[in-house]
């Protein structure tokens, strides 16, 4: 439940971000002093917020090869926004399975996107996660008969 508020809050900061073009950093600490949270949620909100500003662009690129017929400047903050945070979670946070990353993900669509938001999430990492982890497998499984 503390990752769930945690990117509940990494997705408030995001959007504020991105909306008013304003640092990360100073956003998340002016919030806090309004709002304050277990020390916990921050260290994970902050993890979160940390990586998907460094990897952006590798985030945007699954997003956009992920969405057909969608460039990346049409998909809404909030749903550009938790994509960039499940897909950073599925690539670069271990200890949380792929499957829950998107689980997240679409509780957060549900309860911030709009109508459409929860289907569109779903697809793009769907997508995502058959191409980068069919990817991990075939690279495995060749790398298994170069053993052979």
């Amino acid at each position: 439940m503390r990752r769930r508020k945690a990117r509940e809050l990494a997705l408030k900061m995001l959007y504020q971000v991105e909306v008013n073009l304003d640092a990360v950093g100073p956003a998340l600490d002016r919030y806090l002093n309004i709002f304050p949270y277990q020390q916990e949620i921050v260290d994970y909100t902050r993890f979160l917020l940390s990586g998907v500003k460094k990897e952006q662009a590798t985030l945007d690129s699954y997003i956009t090869e992920a969405s057909e017929h969608w460039k990346i400047g049409r998909i809404t903050y909030v749903d550009k926004n938790i994509l960039r945070v499940a897909i950073f979670e599925m690539l670069y946070s271990p200890e949380v399975p792929p499957k829950v990353a998107i689980d997240e993900a679409l509780e957060l669509a549900k309860k911030f996107g709009g109508e459409d938001s929860k289907d569109f999430v779903n697809g793009i990492l769907d997508r995502v996660l058959r191409e980068h982890y069919g990817k991990k497998a075939e690279e495995a499984d060749e790398g298994g008969d170069d053993a052979a």
